[in-house]
């Protein structure tokens, strides 16, 4: 799969959104599967809306200046709590970018925020529950370890929230947020691996969140 920084951002969400490498986990077992936790929304979800709201963070429109920050290829499925893949669920993300600014106007950094950064994109899932988004691997933020915000909204039930955070972060061991969740399985399943991906010549990542709806009252 090759989908350079050059492409226009439709001819990327028309030819990447699910390329075939981005999806080769088996599918999952219910006795095997940990319920993703809830996680709060945190005061940061967008307080207004960018002018692009689609999968690929590093453009907004056809812009041809991508924003600052190392490349991420962020996917994963939304699975039941019986393993099942849901079809049609939206999947909304926001984060911070590479100078630790939310797109919301009491964000920190607020001056210094890449206008470049979408800081918000939303995938409606397929069959096999796949999503894909190109975004760039998040920073700290005051106290906060790097995270990505996720919210689930399936076609039957309410939105599910969490967090996908970053293995290896020295703060994830004194993130509030992540460590009141209390039960470790629940913890780790929201920490993933943001690993190289060896096809690329420019260093992007990769990193895989899978999230099993049906979980514990929010920590």
């Amino acid at each position: 799969m090759s989908c350079r920084i050059a492409w226009s951002r439709r001819r990327f969400v028309s030819s990447c959104a699910l390329g075939a490498a981005f999806f080769t986990v088996p599918g999952a077992f219910a006795e095997q599967l940990v319920r993703t936790p809830r996680q709060t929304a945190g005061p940061f979800y967008p307080d207004r809306m960018p002018l692009d709201t689609d999968n690929d963070l590093l453009f907004i429109n056809d812009a041809i200046t991508p924003a600052v920050g190392a490349i991420t290829w962020l996917s994963g499925r939304i699975l039941d709590a019986g393993g099942q893949p849901l079809r049609d669920a939206l999947v909304e993300i926001w984060q911070v970018d590479s100078n630790g600014a939310y797109l919301h106007s009491e964000t920190a950094n607020a001056n210094r925020r890449d206008g470049s950064f979408q800081g918000y994109g939303r995938f409606l899932t397929g069959s096999s529950g796949e999503y894909l988004f190109r975004t760039v691997k998040p920073v700290p933020y005051g106290t906060r370890t790097p995270h990505i915000h996720f919210a689930i909204k399936p076609r039957r039930g309410d939105k599910f929230i969490t967090q996908c955070y970053v293995a290896g972060e020295p703060r994830n061991e004194s993130d509030r947020i992540l460590n009141g969740i209390a039960d470790p399985q629940a913890r780790a399943s929201v920490i993933v691996p943001f690993e190289p991906m060896q096809s690329s010549r420019i260093g992007e990542l990769r990193a895989r969140f899978d999230v099993v709806l049906g979980s514990a009252p929010a920590a």
